[in-house]
């Protein structure tokens, strides 16, 4: 059986949809647009009768289907990822404007299309299984990757902080020299000032001692 219905939505607007079966799938596909909790990201599976509709919702654009319960999860999930990446390289921001069933006459043929793939074709099992287990190798290894990445961020900082603490300390030391000899400069200044001070001082006592400039009486 497999899956039996499908269908592209933005919000509760149907873009494109195809079934592959006379049920009443369109009119419960519709009423679950509307019921779907908030506007994140989700995966969810709602179940009525021997049918179960997977949904699933990124970015805005929400693809359901229908299928039988004996199909799983794994098949009509990954029937739902095909089916949103074709959407959105088919018609990349024009989803956002789009009006109701505005890309139904084109892309229902690619519901139907992979419809019977998902649904017939035992390959589609081994290359979703596949595609499972890469995703997961790839999973683990960007979170590898994000963790070197931010270990290779963090070393960085620390060596840069390192660095401009080094930095710091050398022209500390630069600065306290030069504090050190302009302090000497002006100590040394002072004392040749106190010193030709204390020599006039001296010089104009012996002169008025001696009688003159020329300290005439002493000599």
């Amino acid at each position: 059986m497999g899956v039996l219905y499908a269908l592209v939505a933005r919000g509760t607007v149907v873009l494109a949809e195809f079934t592959g079966t006379t049920t009443n799938a369109s009119t419960i596909a519709k009423q679950i647009l509307e019921k779907i909790p908030g506007n994140n990201d989700t995966h969810v599976s709602y179940s009525q009768d021997r049918y179960i509709f997977h949904v699933k919702r990124t970015d805005g654009l929400t693809v359901l289907c229908m299928a039988d319960d004996t199909a799983g999860r794994r098949i009509p999930f990954a029937f739902l990822e095909e089916i949103h990446q074709r959407f959105v390289r088919t018609y990349g921001r024009a989803v956002l404007s789009a009006q109701a069933y505005g890309m139904n006459d084109e892309f229902s043929r690619v519901l139907s299309q992979q419809m019977e793939y998902y649904s017939n074709d035992p390959n589609a099992d081994r290359i979703n299984r596949l595609k499972g287990e890469m995703s997961q190798v790839r999973n683990v290894m960007i979170e590898n990757i994000d963790k070197v990445l931010d270990r290779g961020d963090r070393l960085e900082l620390l060596v840069d902080k390192a660095a401009n603490m080094q930095g710091n300390t050398i022209r500390f030391r630069k600065q306290a020299r030069r504090f050190r000899s302009t302090v000497w400069w002006k100590n040394v200044k002072l004392m040749i000032a106190l010193i030709v001070i204390l020599l006039v001082i001296v010089y104009a006592v012996m002169a008025f001692v001696c009688h003159g400039p020329a300290l005439p009486s002493c000599f």
